[in-house]
């Protein structure tokens, strides 16, 4: 078993790469291990971890989750009305509609068991949507009307929609009843009753995100039981993958749901603590997605995909092209979405995988007819559709979105830091590159070390360097020397790096000498559009 776990992590983490430094989506990488690996090609992975992978796979898609509500915005939420619950119901409603109908066209389906394939095909991926969306709110990509919001939140209640509609669908198929006896003597079909489970799930939900952020903020910030964002971190995430067990057994609400409520409400309730869990719940996700991608390619079915290759392929594109085409037209009615926008929702939510994994093989273990080939279909749709929207999201935004202001209250904001020091030969190169050295370990930046030579004095050069070598043994630098006017050439490669931030040394309070020569600190702080860091030494 810890064989197995080796190497989904190590070839899966590689491959991700590979596909990415060959444009393609990591996803891609990681399904292909999958399977490489599965029991379909080399049978590598451990039994007893395909036997586990449901719950892998519940975990990942908790994270991905609290990721999500942990970057949702509350503000463009409110400005965009009812498009993010119509976006919750319409497309994926009449995704479902449409594939039952060209099932029953196709494949010789009755419509029940149609309607249960639709429910599976038109389920929306949070494994694929979710990092899409927040990629694209830290980039700005349609944030000033809240598009990504909008689909985040549309994509979490559509799967709250056709989970409850395949339970009954696959009850009534399997058991042939659906007839649900109330006090008073009144029975109801189960149809009947379904928009008031929708509605209690969603509440109730809502409710138990709300009750569970209050909690965390109890216990993480007004009784401080946790010393580190790392605690922080493990404790939101035990809390949430409690949430999914609960309505695992007690099934009157939605605990994914729940999930990404918590996170939305954590914002509401501590912004310091969402932001802390933030950059944690990043730093799961970097493995959960691994393992989450690589099971998946692991359980797909290739012997049973080639009888309905092109079939499934008409399936999937007509319920993608007609079904939620009309959904997404009447979710953007009257709303302030252009044309241009309205188009993004067909690569930026359109992408399958993690419902169709879980559930795609249910319905042929539960002994219903046309099992195998609703299977094969459900395994097809994440390898078409999840590389595809992986690709298309990052793609197509840029084209079709307006970019706006980029708000980090609601978003990770990861990306390289780098910090310069100017540095001389003086002794006071040594306080400027402990001040540097400092700096780069709180943000686990990088710094460029620059001497601007105004003598060729390789000894003091040297020294210098074994300075900086010393200072900065745990931190990733570059030591360089230029000739040239010192202040000009410090804002320049600053310029040239892209910086965060310059420290320079400044020797004394001298007025007389600032008045006639000028400082080179002082010429620095003026000058440069970077925020610059001055380490002083007061000369007595």
């Amino acid at each position: 078993m810890l064989e197995s776990i080796i190497l989904i992590l190590l070839i899966g983490f590689f491959v991700g790469e590979i596909a990415f430094r060959l444009k393609a989506p990591p996803l891609v990488g990681m399904v292909l291990v999958g399977i490489l690996l599965g029991p379909q090609v080399s049978n590598t992975i451990d039994s007893s971890i395909l036997q586990a992978a449901d719950s892998l796979r519940a975990i990942a898609v908790t994270i991905i989750l609290m990721k999500a509500g942990l970057g949702l915005d509350r503000e463009k939420l409110a400005q965009q009305g009812t498009v993010a619950l119509r976006l919750g119901f319409l497309p994926a409603t009449c995704e479902t509609i449409v594939v039952a109908l060209a099932a029953m066209w196709l494949l010789n389906f009755d419509f029940a068991t149609g309607l249960l394939l639709g429910c599976i095909i038109g389920a929306e991926s949070p494994a694929v949507i979710v990092p899409g969306m927040l990629r694209l709110k830290s980039l700005g990509w349609g944030v000033t009307k809240g598009i990504p919001d909008a689909i985040l939140t549309g994509s979490a209640l559509s799967d709250v929609l056709l989970l409850l509609v395949f339970s009954l669908l696959l009850a009534f198929l399997s058991q042939g009843t659906t007839i649900v006896n109330l006090p008073g003597g009144i029975t109801l079909n189960a149809l009947q009753i379904l928009p008031f489970q929708v509605i209690l799930q969603i509440i109730l939900g809502a409710i138990a995100g709300w009750l569970t952020a209050r909690i965390l903020v109890l216990l993480l910030v007004k009784q401080n039981w946790t010393k580190n964002a790392t605690q922080d971190t493990l404790v939101a995430a035990s809390m949430a993958l409690l949430l999914v067990v609960l309505a695992a057994k007690f099934p009157v609400f939605s605990g994914y749901l729940a999930v990404m409520a918590t996170g939305f409400f954590l914002i509401e309730l501590d912004a310091p603590l969402a932001r802390r869990l933030r950059n944690g719940f990043d730093t799961l996700w970097l493995v959960a997605q691994i393992i989450l991608f690589v099971l998946l390619g692991a359980s797909i079915p290739l012997p049973v995909l080639e009888n309905v290759l092109l079939v499934g392929l008409l399936i999937l594109a007509v319920g993608t092209l007609v079904g939620r085409m009309i959904g997404w037209y009447l979710s953007t009615l009257g709303s302030n979405w252009n044309l241009r926008e309205r188009l993004f929702l067909l690569p930026g939510n359109s992408a399958k995988a993690t419902v169709q994994a879980a559930i795609g093989a249910i319905p042929l273990a539960a002994g219903i007819e046309g099992g195998e080939t609703i299977l094969a279909i459900a395994a097809l749709s994440i390898l078409v559709t999840a590389p595809l929207g992986a690709w298309a999201i990052p793609t197509f935004a840029p084209k079709l979105l307006e970019k706006g202001e980029v708000d980090p209250t609601k978003v990770a904001m990861a990306r390289r830091i780098i910090l310069l020091a100017a540095v001389d030969t003086s002794p006071l190169a040594v306080d400027v590159l402990s001040k540097v050295a400092e700096l780069a370990r709180r943000c686990d930046g990088e710094v460029v070390v620059l001497h601007v030579m105004q003598s060729d004095d390789a000894e003091s050069i040297d020294r210098l360097q074994q300075q900086t070598k010393q200072l900065l043994a745990d931190i990733r630098y570059r030591f360089i020397t230029v000739t040239g006017v010192v202040s000009e050439e410090i804002i320049s490669i600053a310029q040239e790096y892209r910086v965060a931030e310059i420290v320079i040394g400044k020797r004394g309070h001298r007025l007389w000498e600032n008045v006639l020569v000028g400082s080179v600190s002082q010429t620095v702080l003026e000058k440069s559009l970077i925020p610059v860091t001055i380490v002083e030494k007061i000369k007595i």
